[in-house]
């Protein structure tokens, strides 16, 4: 199984926030340490917003910040809510396969999609952020190698 870029940016602005929790993070200051573009993290982080993940304030002060704990924020779900589930034609509403009525794949592919939902709804962002001080020393090092 694969995620979407969107959806594992999504992930990792969700990761930057919760170790950030106490602080406003302006949106280029995260794509700056992921080496994302900002314009595609700003569609990211307002479906996080929108989402109810994040809190994003407008202003040369504002930024974005975790407003949910991070053990409540159930990674299966995230993916969910981000991800276009149809990893084939045939999942879609508008989708058509000739075979569709016959086909033995969909099934398969459908098991397998609902075991990867299942384990990923087995982990919460607190666990990701278990190794805190490992990330904040790669993200102090991302901004050192920026300002050179």
């Amino acid at each position: 199984m694969r995620i979407t870029q969107y959806t594992d940016y999504g992930l990792r602005v969700l990761i930057y926030l919760g170790l950030h929790r106490q602080e406003i993070t302006p949106m280029p200051a995260i794509a700056n340490h992921y080496g994302i573009s900002s314009n595609h993290l700003m569609k990211v982080t307002q479906q996080l917003a929108k989402l109810g993940y994040v809190e994003s304030t407008r202003g040369r002060t504002g930024g974005l910040r975790l407003i949910r704990d991070p053990e409540e924020i159930n990674i299966g779900k995230v993916v969910r809510e981000m991800e276009p589930m149809d990893i084939v034609e045939c999942f879609s509403a508008e989708g058509h396969c000739v075979i569709e009525p016959h086909c033995q794949l969909k099934g398969i592919l459908g098991r397998a999609l609902r075991a990867f939902i299942r384990e990923l709804e087995q982990h919460t962002l607190a666990e990701l952020i278990t190794n805190r001080q490992e990330l904040d020393l790669l993200f102090a090092k991302a901004g050192a190698d920026d300002s050179r």
